[in-house]
């Protein structure tokens, strides 16, 4: 996305910049008009160039996995949205429905904004065609089924039971709509004593463990840089939903995922989690440092850092031999990794020493081929200047259009 071209491309829209931009909204009419005037607007205005549902032309030679299939995306913020666009990436038409006036919460979250939208909101809400829809009201609610009944998928992320108060729960979805995939993510899931709460990604992580992992050792606990619970909840919610579609494939039923933050981010404790289960080992934070290899970690250079990961033995004696300290790698203190697991300060002491005399361009190229995995610690400059990121096309240029309301 280049935000200069994304801003030229909203002036072009009447009626001038808006910090606070409607999604095309389903007004008056009969319920099956209301829907197709607003999924005509909607078409209008999606990101990145959404996809019309269906089947592929026969014999295209673009056809992605998810052609065809329609997904109803009623989720706001990051982990549902990160999800629907994850399976717009692969071909699937979303549908995103949104609050009439406000939208989606994340549409006001900046500066900075590319013209009318806030950035945060168009990282993760390409490939979606979004409309506003008062589900409160007896009509909007209608209309959500209506939709449903000619979708695949049904992602949402209210509290649990708040949809089933407007009659839009999976209770009441698998009436006119048998055979939809229906996912709910929440903050802490469907059943226990805190259902009712509201879940944020921080919360979440806190909660989970994670911020107590997170940070300086012996420091204060620290967020992650970008919302991991969220991300992390989204890919599970992306996974779950495609094993629903081929289970749906196998049984020709619909069925309920259940997805939260909370559980998401405790299975992603891993190791961390397996270490209290087993041996009641409670869980610290090392900064950059690995709790159970060494050397795994940043070292500070002349000029900057590198991060330099020794899995192994002989890639430690590797190591070694790059920073001309051969007779460590001989020391018995060191000779096997649980060994430096237990000497772990007198080694880091003489590894950083040693890494603080050149600058991390000389270490880098000192590295270079010796099968040692390492790298710099990079900006975000650094990051989109990388040849290495630019030959894998994780990023491209996508215009957003202007909003426009259905007739």
């Amino acid at each position: 996305m280049l935000l200069a071209r994304l801003a030229r491309r909203s002036r072009r829209c009447p009626g001038g910049l808006r910090r606070s931009p409607r999604p095309a909204t389903a007004a008056g009419g009969s319920a099956s008009q209301r829907l197709s005037g607003a999924l005509r607007a909607a078409s209008t205005v999606s990101g990145g160039g959404a996809r019309g549902g269906g089947a592929p032309p026969a014999g295209s030679s673009n056809v992605k996995p998810l052609d065809g299939v329609k997904i109803l995306d009623l989720t706001r913020v990051l982990a549902g949205p990160f999800a629907t666009m994850n399976l717009g990436d692969l071909g699937a038409e979303v549908i995103k429905v949104e609050r009439p006036g406000a939208g989606d919460d994340t549409r006001a979250w900046g500066p900075p904004f590319a013209g009318t939208e806030s950035v945060y909101f168009l990282s993760v809400n390409r490939n979606k065609k979004s409309i506003a829809i008062n589900m409160k009201d007896s009509k909007g609610a209608k209309l959500i089924r209506e939709l449903a009944a000619v979708c695949d998928v049904f992602v949402e992320n209210y509290i649990p039971g708040k949809l089933a108060e407007m009659g839009l729960g999976y209770e009441d979805m698998k009436k006119v709509a048998p055979h939809i995939v229906y996912c709910s993510i929440t903050g802490y899931g469907q059943t226990g004593p805190m259902v009712q709460r509201g879940g944020y990604d921080s919360i979440a992580a806190a909660v989970s463990g994670l911020m107590h992992i997170t940070g300086h050792e012996g420091g204060e606990p620290v967020r992650p840089g970008v919302a991991m619970t969220d991300l992390a909840t989204g890919l599970y919610t992306y996974g779950a939903i495609m094993a629903g579609l081929l289970q749906r494939y196998k049984t020709g039923k619909g069925l309920h995922i259940d997805c939260n933050l909370l559980s998401s981010q405790v299975a992603c404790l891993t190791h961390v989690a397996a270490n209290y289960l087993n041996f009641k080992i409670e869980a610290k934070r090392w900064g950059t440092a690995h709790g159970s290899i060494v050397p795994y970690q940043a070292f500070k250079t002349k000029d900057g850092y590198i991060v330099v990961g020794a899995g192994n033995d002989q890639q430690f004696v590797t190591v070694c031999k790059i920073l001309n300290l051969p007779e460590v790698s001989k020391d018995s203190r060191y000779k096997t990794n649980t060994l430096r697991v237990q000497n772990r300060k007198e080694l880091i002491d003489i590894l950083s020493t040693r890494f603080s005399e050149k600058a991390t361009m000389e270490w880098l190229q000192l590295f270079e081929g010796s099968g040692v995995p390492y790298g710099p610690i990079n900006n975000m400059q650094q990051v989109f200047s990388d040849p290495q990121v630019g030959s894998h096309q994780v990023f491209s240029i996508h215009y957003y259009m202007c909003f426009a309301n259905a007739e």
